[in-house]
């Protein structure tokens, strides 16, 4: 028996669809949960929609962007919450009917109709998450203000091209008056006639300045949208929001004497908004699908943060919108999508722990300054592709900003290089809009311009291709770049390579993430390998290499201490993560996946060799690699028999076995960091390098220890954290010295006794002070405090060399000395403790240790190393 819905009912669904997926309605997240669900129509058995959302308790908005058959639903949220937090009603009505259905299937071989309703919904329901907490996405942005310059070279080229635009001879990213060598070098293809005209851009930021005059007749209304409003116009509203409009400047302002001009100033822009506030999964997804058969490149300047700390991708629905952009967008060509690499560089940060730019689907840019150098900000990895111009050794990028008619000549990080390729590329779909997403990526890899060859970050690939951590595959050249695509033969369709995950010692990781076996991570790293034969190159249609993703499930204290590198049967290297001092997540990789370019074209039969390193082998932070595997990504050996990837719905490759799949727990909304919170301020200003490898070799030994206390921190025994390190050494340590301690005191217990009747009591009403007792030897009383030497000796026997007196006065100096630093009954007593002026060291009742002067004078508190603050004990 099969629940359909009546045809009039089914076919009134299907109209509606495409306008539901148009226009999304407003979210009430105050007064709703929110859930994605992906629903089956050709399920045996199954359920129509409705009668999953009945069953559910739940009403269907609309659908979930542009992805097929999955839709955005939303239920009340309960007026009195229950004492189990984390109980969902939806949830567990479906995991209510996910039981009955397999209780009945394994009890009864025929199932009541009651039953086979649940089998029937359980079968056309695929996917259910109420994962839908809303982000903050990070904006890659701004720097400070531009210096004078040489405006000759570019007022020739404005005076050849009618140029009126005022700030174009500021432009140098267009037209280098001191550095003609390192510009983006379009102004050939403006001669040439291509100026984008025909092409729209996507600006996925926080809004669009549609009224500016640089870029009012180059909006595309029709393709705009406010995903953070939930309204049709990308109006910026915050004092902030002025990052998509400066990035849609450098892409297509207009040639209008207004401020300055895009690379492709006759192209279309459109703005969709979701840096403005926060956002779900469900809304992220549909804007980078929005308008995808008309909107050729989605220009993506905006990630987790930057601080070298975050670890983050996209969820499942992201992930499934971009596959269907990949897939379906510009008519089966592919949506091209362009992420700035990001601007954390200098908190240690790398572009492979961003799960945006460490994407197959991504042309990932990186930053080069106006003098070519790499600006100590951006961010190298192994998935970067190229750079682009943007701020740097005392330049930034002149672009629109937001207002009637204002330009920003404080514009930088690598998201203005990001909007500088998206222009780039439009050029390039101008002179050839059949390329597909393949297409514009192979063009960077071949035809990228490689700068500073004397950078020793630079390394030969297996094909003898020049890759750089820090430049990919080199700077973005227009006129090289376009001139290549007139004559470009497209490439073959995608295949790709899947490997069994391969599991060290029993290692598995549940669906909460609960990781257990693995080979511990010792001080030389662990090692494994993955085997690729020619048939199984033969048997997955796989011609030829291009990308190369590497999953990891790693289980470890600091996730910062892990490194993480694979080398291919050719011996070449992709480092894919190195140390994050900053990362100290518990967390570990839970099924991460890496992604390397720097194997392309690379013949990939034989032995791949992961390596797995801990940077910090103690037993305070220590790990287990539990398993990995590989994706190899190419294109096929026959085009009429290659497949579209479709993202699976489930991941579970390492999973104990007969573990049932689980629906995702309903999640607290929350907001990440301010968008330009950690930009450096100076990244415009500050010089840039081309003398440095990306990722340096540093002993493990010059590194400091994450989670180690410093010198510093412990204070005059700096040797002793390394001693507590290990519980063996502490334990040696403190039996040595309590043996010591005991016979040190039997030791002067049995010469106090031996010489116990020559030794004279001071009268009870003398006052003499410790210096002048030690002084009593043959000289009068030295008056005042007895300089360090004398609290130095107090820790010791009196040395024979320095005093030539009888054992009775060296004995009595002794004692005194030992009394006078309050080794007496009345040591833990908190009155100040004076001997003749002398400070005397003690503990105060806060915790800090001092040495105190006489009463009514300063007691000023000493530091370890002597320099004064407070020293607190931990």
């Amino acid at each position: 028996m099969h629940f359909h819905l009546p045809r009039t009912l089914l076919l009134a669904l299907f109209l509606q669809q495409p306008v539901l997926a148009s226009i999304p309605t407003k979210r009430t997240y105050l007064t709703h949960n929110y859930y994605v669900l992906e629903h089956d129509p050709f399920a045996i058995p199954g359920a129509s929609l409705s009668t999953v959302a009945e069953a559910l308790g739940v009403d269907v908005v609309e659908q979930a962007g542009e992805l097929p058959n999955h839709w955005l639903v939303r239920t009340e949220k309960p007026r009195f919450t229950t004492r189990d937090k984390d109980s969902d009603r939806v949830l567990d009505r479906f995991q209510h009917l996910h039981s009955r259905a397999k209780l009945e299937r394994e009890t009864h071989p025929l199932p009541r109709s009651a039953d086979l309703h649940a089998s029937a919904i359980v079968s056309a329901l695929k996917y259910l998450s109420r994962r839908l907490e809303l982000r903050q996405r990070i904006k890659r942005a701004p720097p400070p203000p531009v210096q004078s310059h040489n405006e000759s070279l570019a007022q020739r080229v404005a005076t050849r091209l009618g140029i009126l635009d005022p700030r174009f001879p500021e432009q140098w990213h267009l037209v280098n008056n001191d550095y003609p060598e390192h510009m983006m070098n379009v102004t050939p293809l403006w001669d040439m006639g291509l100026t984008g005209k025909g092409i729209i851009s996507s600006l996925v930021d926080d809004g669009l300045d549609y009224t500016s005059v640089d870029l009012k007749d180059n909006f595309d209304a029709d393709n705009s949208y406010d995903f953070n409003d939930h309204e049709s116009l990308p109006t910026p509203k915050k004092f902030d929001d002025h990052h998509g409009t400066r990035c849609a400047g450098q892409v297509a302002a207009g040639k209008n004497a207004a401020c300055g001009v895009g690379i492709a100033y006759q192209s279309k822009v459109a703005g969709v908004r979701i840096l403005s506030g926060p956002i779900s999964d469900v809304d992220e997804a549909a804007a980078l699908n929005y308008g995808f058969q008309n909107v050729s490149i989605y220009s993506c300047s905006w990630g987790p943060p930057d601080n070298g700390m975050s670890m983050e991708g996209p969820g499942y629905l992201i992930e499934k919108a971009v596959v269907n952009g990949i897939n379906n967008g510009r008519g089966g060509k592919g949506s091209i999508f362009v992420f700035a690499s990001g601007n954390g560089a200098a908190s240690g940060d790398q572009c492979n722990f961003d799960g945006y730019t460490n994407s197959i689907y991504s042309v990932t840019v990186s930053a080069v300054d106006y003098k070519g150098l790499h600006p100590y900000y951006s961010e190298p990895c192994a998935a970067n592709m190229v750079v682009a111009y943007s701020s740097g050794s005392g330049k930034h990028i002149v672009t629109t900003d937001k207002g009637q008619n204002e330009c920003t000549t404080s514009h930088g990080g690598t998201s203005a290089a990001a909007p500088n390729a998206v222009g780039v590329f439009a050029l390039a779909l101008e002179a050839r809009p059949e390329l597909t997403w393949r297409d514009v990526q192979y063009l960077c890899v071949e035809n990228a311009r490689m700068i500073n060859p004397d950078d020793p970050d630079w390394e030969l690939t297996a094909v003898g291709r020049p890759y750089s951590y820090k430049y990919g595959f080199g700077v973005l050249d227009a006129h090289k770049y376009v001139t290549a695509a007139q004559a470009w033969t497209l490439v073959k369709p995608q295949a790709w390579i899947q490997t069994k995950p391969v599991q060290l010692e029993g290692g598995t990781m549940d669906n909460n993430h609960h990781y257990s076996g693995g080979r511990f991570i010792g001080h030389e790293g662990v090692t494994s390998t993955i085997s690729v034969t020619k048939q199984m190159l033969v048997d997955n249609n796989f011609e030829t290499l291009e990308h190369v993703n590497i999953k990891v499930w790693i289980n470890h204290t600091v996730r910062g201490d892990v490194e993480v590198e694979i080398v291919s049967p050719g011996g070449i290297k992709s480092i894919l993560a190195k140390r994050r001092q900053a990362d100290t997540a518990k967390t570990g990789f839970p099924g991460w996946t890496f992604m390397s370019v720097k194997h392309w074209g690379e013949d990939p039969i034989g032995d791949w060799t992961i390596k797995v390193s801990d940077q910090n082998n103690t037993q305070l932070s220590n790990g287990t690699f539990l398993g990995w595997n590989m994706k190899f990504w190419g294109s096929s050996i026959d085009p009429s028999k290659a497949t579209k990837y479709e993202v699976p719905a489930a991941d579970d490759d390492l999973l104990p076995p007969h573990v049932p799949p689980v629906v995702d727990p309903p999640t607290t909304t929350k907001v990440l960091t301010k968008p330009t919170a950690h930009l450096p301020g100076d990244h415009g200003e500050a010089e840039g390098e081309n003398t440095n490898p990306a990722f340096s070799t540093i002993p493990s030994s010059a590194v400091p220890t994450a989670g180690i206390p410093s010198p510093e921190e412990v204070g005059w025994f700096p040797k002793m954290s390394n001693l507590v390190s290990s519980q063996k050494w502490f334990f040696v340590a403190l039996g040595a010295v309590a043996l010591f301690g005991i016979g040190a005191t039997v030791y002067f217990w049995k010469r106090r006794r031996a010489r116990l009747a020559s030794y004279t009591h001071l009268p009870a009403n003398e006052e003499v002070s410790m210096s002048a007792l030690a002084g009593r030897r043959r000289s009068a009383p030295r008056r005042g405090p007895r300089p360090t030497k004398e609290l130095y000796d107090a820790f010791g026997e009196v040395s024979d060399d320095e005093y030539d007196g009888d054992e009775e006065e060296k004995l009595l100096q002794s004692a005194q000395i030992s009394a006078g630093l309050g080794f007496h009954s009345e040591f833990l007593d908190d009155d100040e403790i004076q001997l003749d002026g002398a400070r005397v060291y003690r503990d105060d009742p806060d915790g800090t240790q001092r040495f105190h002067g006489k009463k009514g004078s300063p007691s000023p508190t000493v530091s370890p190393s002597g320099s004064g603050g407070s020293w607190e004990h931990a």
